[in-house]
């Protein structure tokens, strides 16, 4: 498969909440085998762009597809289903199960089980061997084969994060959202995660969110700044570097 593949688009998309453009006409599109990152100031309709695109919030206006498919306005798990994962700012991980717990559940939401018992979802993930494949994968992928029995609880920032990528990865996504993924970290597990993504990135597209602009411009291939609500520059890395309006709004002189 040509890793030259448009994987999902966004087009002309605008969240309003009352008078209030959060996004207005954002277009953009995550190639298999890049990286594309969204940065802007606090407040620029990131995190509304992440969640228009995951489902989480219904467009004002515009369409998204994923696969070639459109899937505006559909619920998150129904894009999920199709192919698309994301992680949150806040880690979103099930803190007193072990690391392989909290994946095989993942992993087995890809199942069809019928009758749904949600008092059953450990005992069920234990005994289905594809989503004990799933999770096997995911944690090698995600670097966490040597600590599935660890308490989610007991990992530290750094692993509790790889651990919500490997829940994602457990889903098989082809498109990634990835929400502020090195946040807080500190440089050797920033180091890791940055290992991770690039990792990940010839079979996913992704899209990162991150104020880490080291990391930011070492991983991404392709920049969209945006400010309040609306995209200012998209472009390479150099691009954005050279970009005077992107300098005065956002990045300063040291970039």
């Amino acid at each position: 498969m040509s890793t030259a593949e448009i994987l999902l688009s966004a087009r002309q998309l605008t969240k309003r909440f009352g008078g209030l453009a959060a996004n207005q006409d954002i277009s953009l599109d995550l190639w298999r085998d890049r990286i594309h990152g969204v940065i802007g100031p606090n407040g620029a309709g990131k995190s509304t762009l992440t969640n228009l695109l995951s489902g989480d919030l219904a467009p004002t206006s515009g369409t998204v597809t994923l696969g070639g498919q459109d899937v505006t306005g559909l619920s998150p798990f129904e894009i999920s289903r199709r192919g698309l994962g994301r992680s949150y700012q806040k880690t979103n991980i099930f803190l007193p199960l072990t690391v392989q717990e909290n994946v095989r559940l993942a992993a087995q939401s890809r199942q069809h089980h019928r009758p749904w018992d949600p008092r059953r979802w450990l005992d069920v993930a234990v005994r289905d061997r594809q989503a004990s494949q799933r999770c096997d994968r995911a944690l090698e992928l995600a670097g966490l084969a040597g600590r599935r029995s660890a308490v989610a609880g007991t990992c530290s920032h750094g692993e509790q994060r790889q651990l919500e990528i490997a829940m994602t990865l457990a889903t098989e996504p082809l498109v990634l959202l990835l929400d502020e993924p090195l946040a807080g970290m500190g440089v050797a597990e920033a180091e890791k995660m940055v290992e991770l993504l690039l990792r990940l990135k010839p079979d996913h597209a992704m899209m990162l969110v991150e104020h880490d602009m080291d990391a930011v411009f070492t991983l991404a291939d392709h920049l969209t700044v945006m400010v309040n609500g609306q995209v200012i520059a998209s472009g390479t890395p150099a691009d954005i570097r050279a970009d005077a309006a992107v300098q005065a709004a956002y990045l300063g002189e040291e970039h």
